[in-house]
């Protein structure tokens, strides 16, 4: 849990996802530049560090639609440390797409860039394995066994390259069903680009394992995110599709998403397929339990995306195109997070995204396993007296307060499109003219009693739209954003909020009391 007594406990923590790391080649890394930004969030006692799903994005670059819950995105994987550590030479690195010896870093990411970067790293670690020492070669072996879901990742992976990308549904039928038989066959004909997948997971683990380690030792807590449902298109339900609402032919049964409501008149609809619950249900939750597993084995703490899912969720058919006609439909998630909580040894290291129009029953689920909750300073100027999140209407500590997220505007684009009456009543709060929203709206959180405070990176940079991370319901000009260097202006904001951070009586050693109570030096 998040709940102490102790106000130096509370601490603070800067989101901000790894591809926008300065300082590297198209896409940030889990190298140096992640190195010298654990170093930076410790040295200003900044004790966390959010980030989003760490997994491979689907094809607008997205994260939270992932091709697999439990592979991290090649593109995080550090060019320079493989050198370093001897698993390709430096001719294979200056050959690289977007090389640092020809390219100027860039304040936006190239997806296609990125994609082909790391094929292309992928395929320099394959043609070094053979000479290898032993010893590496042996981890390798002994990583890829303890990874149940590693090789349906490296074929899923395969298969989609040679089919063109198409969805694994379109695939020869064999293929498409899983057969093992006709699998196995396959794989034998390709071993040479299975492995190839294969080590780029096993680097990439490696890598993400010495980022914990450093973080550990400087008291900085790493905070993931997990999205509530997979992509139809992935890994996970090609390899386990009866675990999931599909027909036969691998089209949706039933679909996700959530019902109209006061800013959509026919819902939302993701497109993700939603559970069978009663086969979780008779297998003691195995999968779901090896997912958050393997999540636990990456980050300290996990935000859980949509957990209102966990006690009802919005069942939709297959083949309607608006959410309009959907059912409620109960969740097993008390039976899970129990599960949940005995894997972890008694404490559950889970943020409950409980965002939006929440029942009840969410909050009982919520509080039952003294999950914290999120609250959005955003959402709290629309002149309802009960909104929840504002700041008087924050009550108690077991709270993870935001200025935004990385679905929101930047807090100056927020402040810059407000109407006249909304903006008057941000100042009424504030008592004061708003001069510098960021900063403001973040004081607002730095004095509230919640345990832990966020800020993306945008708004201690004081940055505007051109800098936003993520529109939602838009695929154009999302997840794109890149820090260009590691210069002076981010020394300072960095400065400044480990300052505000201490004068509130938020600092780094909050974030040892959030490992302790979390378990996570366990």
């Amino acid at each position: 849990m998040l709940q102490t007594s102790k106000a130096n406990d509370r601490t603070t923590g800067v989101l901000l996802h790894p591809s926008a790391l300065p300082c590297s080649p198209v896409c940030g890394s889990f190298g140096e530049p992640a190195r010298r930004w654990l170093e930076a969030l410790a040295r200003h006692g900044i004790g966390v560090w959010q980030m989003l799903p760490l997994s491979p994005t689907d094809g607008s670059g997205s994260p939270y639609s992932s091709p697999s819950s439990f592979a991290l995105n090649p593109w995080f994987l550090d060019a320079r440390d493989l050198v370093a550590d001897g698993f390709i030479s430096l001719q294979q690195f200056d050959a690289l797409p977007g090389a640092e010896a020809s390219q100027k870093f860039s304040s936006s990411l190239d997806f296609a860039l990125a994609e082909q970067r790391s094929h292309v790293l992928g395929e320099a670690l394959c043609q070094s394995w053979l000479t290898q020492r032993e010893d590496s070669k042996a981890g390798f072996e002994h990583w890829c066994r303890q990874q149940s879901w590693l090789d349906d990742h490296a074929a899923f992976v395969e298969l989609k390259r040679q089919h063109q990308g198409r969805p694994w549904w379109t695939w020869s039928k064999p293929l498409a069903l899983h057969q093992p038989a006709a699998l196995r066959q396959w794989q034998n004909q390709h071993k040479r680009q299975l492995l190839q997948h294969r080590l780029v997971q096993w680097h990439l683990d490696r890598q993400l394992q010495m980022l914990r380690r450093q973080a550990a030792d400087l008291g900085v807590v790493l905070f993931g995110d997990l999205p509530f449902y997979v992509a139809h298109d992935s890994a996970d339900v090609w390899s386990q599709r009866g675990l999931f609402s599909l027909k036969p032919d691998g089209s949706l049964e039933k679909q996700s998403g959530v019902p109209p409501d006061y800013f959509s008149s026919s819902g939302q609809l993701w497109g993700t397929p939603v559970y069978r619950w009663w086969r979780h249900r008779l297998t003691r939750f195995r999968w779901w339990r090896m997912r958050l597993k393997r999540q636990w084995q990456q980050v300290d703490l996990l935000r859980l995306d949509h957990f209102r899912a966990l006690s009802a969720y919005w069942d939709v058919p297959g083949s309607d195109q608006t959410a309009e006609h959907g059912k409620w439909q109960p969740s097993p998630g008390l039976q899970l997070l129990k599960y949940l909580k005995r894997d972890c040894g008694g404490s559950l290291p889970l943020v409950a995204e409980d965002l939006g129009v929440i029942t009840k029953d969410v909050e009982s689920l919520r509080d039952c396993f003294d999950l914290p909750g999120m609250k959005i300073l955003q959402f709290a100027f629309d002149g309802n007296e009960n909104n929840p999140y504002l700041p008087e209407n924050i009550v108690g500590e077991n709270w993870v307060v935001y200025t935004g997220t990385h679905d929101n505007p930047t807090t100056l684009g927020w402040w810059q499109n407000l109407d006249f009456d909304t903006r008057n009543r941000v100042e009424d709060c504030l008592k004061i003219e708003v001069s510098d929203p960021g900063w403001q709206l973040l004081d607002i959180g730095l004095a509230s009693k919640a345990y832990l405070v966020i800020a993306p990176l945008q708004d201690l940079l004081h940055l505007d739209d051109q800098a936003r991370f993520n529109t939602p319901g838009t695929v154009v000009g999302n997840w794109c954003w890149r820090l260009s260097d590691f210069d002076q202006l981010l020394e300072d904001a960095l400065l400044g909020y480990g300052e505000r951070s201490t004068l509130w009586g938020r600092c780094l050693k909050g974030a040892s009391g959030l490992r302790t109570k979390q378990g996570l030096d366990k």
